[in-house]
C-alpha cells in the first residue's frame, strides 16, 4: 500500500481557516457541455507527442510545479484518450500516487491506471509543501496550466476528464468539481472534506463519495456534506442512504435516484477508518484486494463518449518460441483498432472444442503462456480487444506441443567462474563456465544487484549461452552479478559466484543543439523540436543544453527535460528516457515562453555538452 500520513487535527483546522475559494477558470473555449456525448478532441490529436511518461515540469503562476505523466504504451495519436487526474493527500507525493507504493502497479493511481489498461492518461500533480491548499486558487490555476499542456500535445477526450483523490486530495478534488464542473465529468473523492476551497459550488457534476464510519481524522460527516453539495446540484432525490453497521467491516454503494440525466451521484460508506483501499472482512489498507477501485472505475467507466461497436482487425498468425514443459512464448503482428476507442490489448484462447477457456491476456503483441501442463498439445489461437469492448475476429490456430519433464524434478549444477571483462562506463561482458543437468540446461538468469553491498539481486536478462553483456549501467557505478542455470522442467540452479564491477567516469564529448520555433504569437512562443545530435563517435550517456532568453521573457513550461533558469540563463539537462545517444542519433525537448507584447526576439546562444 501507499506510505502517508495522517492529516493531523490542527492542520485540518488551519486549512479549514485559510481555504481558499479563487481561481482563474479556464476560458469558455475550453470548457466542455458534460451532457457531450461525441468526443470532443483536443488540438494534440494527430500530432507527434513530445511529452512523454514521467516526472514533467511547468511553470504556473510564477514558481516551477511538477507532475507526474502517464501515456498509454500504444498510445494512438488519433485517438481521443480519456484524461485522469490522481491528487495524493496531505505528506504524500506525485510519486505515492503514480507508484502505488507497496501495492505497486495494482494500485496505481488508486488502482485506476491497471483497470484502464493502457486506454487512458493519467496526471499526478505534485501539491505545495505536499498538500492542497489551494490559496489564491493557485492549485486550481496549476490544474488548469496542466491542461493546456497536455491537450495541446496529446489527443484527449475533453468530455472524458476525471478527477480522485485521498484525504487532502479529496479536498482539491471536491474543489475542482466546485470550480471546474464543466471542465471534468466526474471527480471521486476519497475520505475527504473542504480543505481545498468550493469556489463557485453551484453547477452539477458526476460525483462518487467513498467514506470510512469510524475515519478518526476527517469524520464521515464531512464527507457526507460534500456529498449532498452534488445531490442538490444534481437535482436527487434526497436521503439518508443505508450504512454498513459497525464492527461488520463491509461497504454499501448507494446510487442516488433522481438525479438530472449524466449527472449521477454515488455513495459509498464502509466500516474502517482513515484509508483509501479498504478490504472487506478485514482492518487491511490494501490497494491489491480493496474493492474501492473496482467501484470507482466502474463509475467514471459509465460515462463513454462514443458508441464504438466497430472490433478491431484480427491479429497475424502467432509464432510459437521457447516452448518448456510449463511454458511457451507467443507473437503476432499487432492489430489496429478501427472504432476509436483504441487497442486495450489481446486475449489468447486454447481450442478445446466447447468453450473455448482464456490461457493469457497482454497489452502488447506478444506474451508468455505459464503454468501449462507436461507432454501437452496446446491449440491457441488470438483476438484483439479495443478500449470498448470489443474483439476481433480470431487469428489463425496454432499448435505446438509442451516438452516431457520425465519427472524430472533435479536442478542444474550451479555455473561456475562467473567473471566480468570489457567494462565501460555503459556496460560490461559476463562470461562463466557451463552448467551440467542430468536432461538438459536450457538457458541462464543473469541477475544484477546495485553496489558493492546490500540491494536485491533482480534478473536483468537471459541467454542461451555462457556469455551476457549488460548495457545501459551508469557512469561511475558499482554492481555485483550473480548466475543461474535453468532446465527445461523449470528447475533453477543455486546462483554461481558473485563477481563486482565499477563503470568507467565519463569522458567528454560533443553534442549540438538546433532549435525549431513551433508556433509564436504576439505574447509568447513555443521550441519543439529542440533537436539534440551526438556529433561524437562514441556513445553518450546524458546531455545539458544552455541558451539565453531575451530581457522580459519568462519560460513558461518545457517538456522532456529537466530545466532550470538562473536569470536569463537556462540549463536543460536529458532525462532518464532520452539521455543515451548513439553517434549521429537524435532526440528533442521543447518549451514555451512568454515575452512582452510587441517583443519578437528569441532565445540564442545554445550550446550542447555531453558525457
Amino acid at each position: 500500500m501507499m506510505r502517508r500520513k495522517s492529516v493531523l487535527a490542527a492542520v485540518i483546522a488551519a486549512v479549514l481557516l485559510a481555504v481558499a475559494t479563487g481561481g482563474t477558470a479556464l476560458s469558455s473555449s475550453e470548457t466542455t457541455s458534460r451532457a457531450a456525448s461525441a468526443a470532443a478532441a483536443t488540438p494534440g490529436c494527430g500530432k507527434t507527442p513530445t511529452l512523454r511518461s514521467g516526472t514533467q515540469s511547468i511553470q504556473s503562476g510564477g514558481r516551477t510545479r511538477s507532475f507526474i505523466l502517464r501515456i498509454p504504451d500504444n498510445y494512438n495519436n488519433a485517438n481521443p484518450y480519456r484524461l485522469i487526474f490522481g491528487f495524493h493527500w496531505l505528506n504524500g507525493t506525485a510519486n505515492d500516487v503514480d507508484s502505488g507504493g507497496s501495492s505497486g502497479f495494482t494500485w496505481s493511481y488508486y488502482g485506476l491506471r491497471q483497470l484502464a489498461n493502457n486506454t487512458a492518461i493519467f496526471v499526478a500533480p505534485q501539491g505545495l509543501n505536499n498538500g492542497w491548499a489551494n490559496s489564491g486558487g493557485q492549485d486550481l490555476t496549476f490544474v488548469d496550466d496542466l491542461l493546456r499542456l497536455i491537450e495541446a500535445d496529446l489527443c484527449v477526450d475533453t468530455t472524458q476528464r476525471f478527477a480522485g483523490g485521498f484525504s487532502y486530495g479529496g479536498g482539491m478534488s471536491y474543489a475542482l468539481a466546485c470550480a471546474r464542473a464543466t471542465v471534468f465529468r466526474a471527480v471521486a473523492v476519497y475520505s475527504g472534506a473542504q480543505l481545498s476551497g468550493c469556489s463557485g459550488g453551484t453547477q452539477p457534476i458526476a460525483y462518487i463519495g467513498l467514506h470510512g464510519l469510524r475515519d478518526n481524522v476527517l469524520n464521515i460527516s464531512q464527507g457526507r456534506s460534500l456529498r449532498d453539495t452534488f445531490v442538490r446540484n444534481n437535482g436527487c432525490t434526497p436521503q439518508n442512504p443505508p450504512e454498513p453497521a459497525q464492527g461488520s467491516l463491509t461497504h454499501v454503494v448507494t446510487a442516488y435516484s433522481g438525479c438530472r440525466s449524466g449527472y449521477p451521484v454515488a455513495w459509498a460508506a464502509f466500516d474502517g477508518g482513515h484509508t483509501p483501499g479498504p478490504v472487506d472482512g478485514s482492518t487491511a489498507d490494501d490497494g491489491a484486494r480493496t474493492w474501492t477501485k473496482a467501484v470507482v472505475w466502474n463509475f467514471f467507466n459509465q460515462f463513454q463518449s462514443t458508441n464504438d461497436t466497430t472490433p478491431p482487425t484480427s491479429p497475424g498468425t502467432p509464432a510459437v518460441s521457447n516452448v518448456t514443459a510449463t511454458s511457451a512464448t507467443l507473437t503476432w503482428t499487432a492489430s489496429t483498432d478501427q472504432g476509436g476507442s483504441g487497442l486495450a490489448g489481446y486475449n489468447v484462447y486454447r481450442v478445446t472444442g466447447t468453450t473455448d477457456p482464456l490461457l493469457g491476456q497482454s497489452t502488447t503483441n506478444s506474451i508468455t503462456l505459464t503454468g501449462l501442463t507436461a507432454d501437452t498439445e496446446y491449440q491457441v489461437y488470438v483476438r484483439a480487444r479495443d478500449g470498448a469492448g470489443n474483439l476481433s475476429a480470431n487469428s489463425a490456430f496454432v499448435t505446438f506441443t509442451t516438452t516431457s519433464t520425465g519427472g524430472d524434478t533435479t536442478p542444474p549444477t550451479a555455473p561456475g567462474g562467473l567473471a566480468a571483462s570489457g567494462t565501460t562506463a555503459g556496460g560490461t561482458n559476463l562470461s562463466w563456465a557451463a552448467s551440467t543437468d542430468d536432461v538438459g540446461v536450457a538457458g541462464y538468469d543473469i541477475l544484477r544487484a546495485p553496489g558493492a553491498t546490500g540491494g536485491t539481486f533482480a534478473q536483468v536478462g537471459t541467454s542461451a549461452t555462457t556469455s551476457y553483456s549488460d548495457t545501459g549501467l551508469t557512469p561511475s557505478t558499482t554492481y555485483r552479478y550473480q548466475v543461474r542455470a535453468r532446465d527445461a522442467a523449470g528447475n533453477l540452479s543455486p546462483v554461481s559466484n558473485t563477481v563486482q564491477v565499477t563503470t568507467s567516469g565519463t569522458t567528454t564529448v560533443t553534442c549540438s543543439a538546433t532549435p525549431t520555433v513551433q508556433t509564436q504569437w504576439g505574447t509568447g512562443y513555443v521550441i519543439q523540436p529542440l533537436t539534440i545530435t551526438n556529433t561524437s563517435t562514441s556513445t553518450i550517456t546524458n546531455w545539458t543544453v544552455t541558451f539565453t532568453l531575451p530581457a522580459g521573457h519568462t519560460l513558461t513550461g518545457s517538456w522532456n527535460a529537466t530545466v532550470t533558469t538562473s536569470g536569463q540563463t537556462v540549463t536543460a539537462k536529458s532525462v532518464s528516457h532520452n539521455g543515451t545517444l548513439a553517434p549521429g542519433a537524435t532526440t528533442s525537448f521543447g518549451f514555451q515562453a512568454s515575452r512582452p507584447a510587441g517583443n519578437t526576439a528569441l532565445p540564442t546562444g545554445y550550446t550542447c555538452t555531453s558525457a
